[in-house]
C-alpha cells in the first residue's frame, strides 16, 4: 500500500509543479474587455510579465513590464546511487521531497490568491479610476496546480509517517 501512495504521490506532485509552470506564463492571469460600438472591441489581458491588447480585428499589441528580476536557473540536485539507499533513508528523501511540494503549493497558493485579493479589490473600488480586470484562467489553473501539488506532497510525506508494509529482505 506504501508503495502505491508513494507512487500516487509522486505523480500528483509532479503534475502540480508542471501545471504551476504552465500558469506562469499564460497570459490571461486578468481580462478586461471593453465594448464600444458593434466593430471596436478591446480585450485587454495581464500576467506578470507584460501586458497586452487585441482588438476585434485580431491585432495584438504587447508591453513589457519594467523589471529587475530574472529568474535563475534551477541549480539541481546530485542524486547518486538513490537505488542502493536502504529503505529508511529513502522514506526520509521521500518526506523531504514531500514536505518541498506542500511548501511550493503553499506558495503558489499564496501569490496567486493575492493576485486575486488586488485585482477584486480593485473591480469592486467604486473610487477606482483605472481599467476594471476580472479573474483569468490562468488564476483557476494556477489554484488546482496549487492544491495538487499539495496533495502530491502529503501523500509523499504519508510514506515516512505511516512507515513501509513491505519485507526489507524481500
Amino acid at each position: 500500500m506504501s508503495m502505491a501512495v508513494e507512487t500516487f504521490g509522486f505523480f500528483m506532485a509532479a503534475v502540480g509543479l508542471l501545471m504551476l509552470g504552465v500558469t506562469l506564463p499564460n497570459s490571461y492571469w486578468r481580462v478586461s474587455t471593453v465594448h464600444g460600438n458593434v466593430i471596436t472591441t478591446n480585450t485587454i489581458f495581464e500576467n506578470l510579465w507584460f501586458s497586452c491588447a487585441t482588438d476585434s480585428l485580431g491585432v495584438y499589441n504587447c508591453w513589457e513590464f519594467p523589471s529587475m528580476l530574472a529568474l535563475s536557473g534551477i541549480a539541481g540536485l546530485r542524486c547518486t546511487n538513490i537505488g542502493g539507499l536502504e529503505l529508511s533513508r529513502k522514506a526520509k528523501l521521500a518526506a523531504t521531497a514531500g514536505a518541498l511540494h506542500i511548501l511550493a503549493g503553499i506558495c503558489g497558493m499564496v501569490a496567486i490568491s493575492w493576485y486575486a485579493f488586488n485585482i477584486t479589490r480593485d473591480f469592486f473600488d467604486p473610487l477606482y479610476p483605472g481599467t476594471k480586470y476580472e479573474l483569468g484562467p490562468a488564476l483557476y489553473l494556477g489554484w488546482s496546480a496549487s492544491l495538487i501539488s499539495i496533495l502530491g506532497g502529503l501523500c509523499l510525506c504519508s510514506t515516512c509517517c505511516c512507515g513501509s508494509d513491505e519485507d526489507p529482505a524481500a
